[in-house]
């Protein structure tokens, strides 16, 4: 029928007086979009299959090449977009789900983009990080609630299992099974460089990456996938995934054609087959059952290692990471709804959840209300974009933040939103080893090097222009921000004064 035909979302604009048919768009296109007619003695372009990756306009030699988002469409509806029109469409003809990657698209608020940094000025002098000492180190952990003294009076080191960062930025899960293994080298090498910690996600740990222990996370989700004794004594760390910001209340999913080789073994699970992680884990059905698979994993672990317990930030995430804080809990990693993954339900992905600026501030509020914020730290994530990001984060309750898309962007990615597709033309989200060989870790992890490295100095800066040195005297300081176009209850929620107040 007719009615199947869905015009492309972009369109291959060629120049023929520059394109020298070198072929190499085609060479380099998973999509198959690009092919050489023998007949016409030129190249064409096969639209329906354009995922805007922008790989061969980059690697054009002559520039011949540029894709645009088609000006074709549907009759003018306020309320009946080309989207939801085409989503009806493509499930009218399937019956199946929709599938989405790479994080909320929608056009929400990006609360981030309504809070302004306040700068010092006269009577609270600001501080030249370039001439004076600036502290970015931070512990994450549970923090002693009273200092002991053994019967000499000497110190008794009462401290709990903790992670040291030389920033507070840490890579969030990613699995190997759902990005490559150069990714996965690219995260850990980075993270060793640079004194902080990547995060394995629930796909087990390559045998190759277990020398980069002591900068790892080892994450434990419903599926169990990877996890053994080894795997947990190797991670400087074991974070419970509860839930995922892009996907709140729902499990995962890799297909099995990604399930090859190294893969397999590492999730333990044969090749070929689907690793489905069901939505809740069988075991947790409360607070106290969540404490117990706590106290196991610290059991097992000799109680060397802080336990991270990752949540999606939803409607009553406060009373969540209340309880979540009683069950022994070292960290509680909140994930905001614009978070980044390889593949979510579209209509999830959209609708479901809360953005992470809102979660962050109603649990470091309800936590300090309650007097127990000194028992967790909190790591905020789900698209944190830039230092200011961080800055703001932190200003609101954030002890550290996780970032993953910014770093996939950083390794090449350029949203193109294919990611369960497996066809990656950066070699990031793929397991194809033509692929794969196209991101160099040698170079992807010098890039994540100074990514982090360049919003460690801004962030830097920015404390300075506020008076502030150290992140600790940062953190949860909501009078370094400002609200600008905020209601009232957002204000209230957000626990800052509106812009000239």
């Amino acid at each position: 029928m007719p009615v199947d035909f869905i015009y492309p979302d972009y369109e291959v604009v060629r120049s023929e007086s520059r394109c020298t048919v070198c072929r190499l768009c085609e060479r380099q296109c998973a999509n198959g979009v690009h092919s050489f007619s023998e007949s016409l003695g030129r190249m064409q372009s096969d639209e329906t299959r354009c995922v805007n990756c922008q790989r061969c306009v980059s690697l054009c030699p002559t520039r011949a090449l540029k894709i645009v988002r088609t000006d074709n469409t549907y009759k003018q509806n306020a309320n009946w977009t080309a989207d939801a029109i085409s989503d009806v469409y493509r499930q009218a003809g399937t019956g199946g789900v929709l599938l989405s990657s790479m994080g909320n698209p929608r056009e929400l608020p990006v609360y981030w983009d309504r809070l302004l940094i306040n700068a010092s000025q006269v009577t609270n002098p600001s501080i030249d990080p370039l001439r004076e000492p600036m502290e970015t180190k931070i512990t994450l952990g549970k923090r002693p609630g009273r200092i002991e003294r053994n019967p000499d009076g000497s110190l008794r080191d009462n401290l709990p299992p903790h992670l040291t960062l030389n920033s507070p930025i840490l890579f969030s899960a990613m699995s190997y099974g759902s990005i490559s293994y150069n990714a996965h080298e690219s995260l850990a090498r980075a993270a060793e460089e640079l004194g902080i910690y990547y995060n394995t996600g629930e796909g087990g740990l390559h045998e190759d990456f277990y020398r980069y222990g002591p900068h790892t996370i080892v994450q434990v989700a419903s599926g169990r996938f990877g996890v053994h004794r080894g795997y947990l004594e190797a991670g400087a760390a074991i974070e419970i995934k509860i839930g995922q910001g892009a996907k709140p209340g729902i499990g995962g999913h890799l297909p099995g054609s990604k399930i090859v080789g190294d893969i397999s073994r590492t999730r333990m699970i044969p090749e070929g087959s689907d690793a489905i992680s069901p939505a809740p884990h069988h075991d947790i059905y409360s607070i106290e059952d969540l404490r117990q698979l706590v106290y196991s994993l610290k059991e097992a672990t000799a109680y060397c290692k802080p336990i991270i317990v990752k949540i999606a930030a939803v409607h009553n995430v406060a009373a969540i990471a209340s309880g979540v804080a009683r069950s022994g809990a070292d960290i509680i990693a909140i994930d905001g709804f614009r978070g980044g993954t390889g593949a979510a339900p579209s209509r999830i992905r959209d609708h479901v959840g809360i953005p992470i600026e809102l979660a962050l501030a109603s649990v470091d509020t309800r936590l300090r209300e309650e007097g127990i914020r000194d028992e967790v730290c909190i790591i905020a994530g789900g698209s944190i974009r830039s230092s200011a990001d961080v800055v703001k984060a932190i200003a609101l309750g954030a002890d550290a933040c996780y970032i993953a898309t910014a770093a996939l962007l950083a390794l090449g990615c350029h949203l193109c939103r294919s990611c369960h597709a497996g066809l990656c033309n950066w070699g990031i989200a793929t397991q194809r080893p033509e692929l794969t060989a196209r991101l160099n870790p040698d170079e992807g992890y010098k890039r994540l090097v100074n990514l982090v490295t360049a919003w460690n100095n801004e962030i830097k800066e920015m404390m300075g222009g506020m008076g502030i040195n150290s992140i600790e005297a940062l953190r949860g300081n909501r009078l370094m921000l400002r609200g600008i176009g905020l209601s009232e209850k957002e204000l209230e929620i957000l626990g800052v004064k509106h812009a000239g107040e």
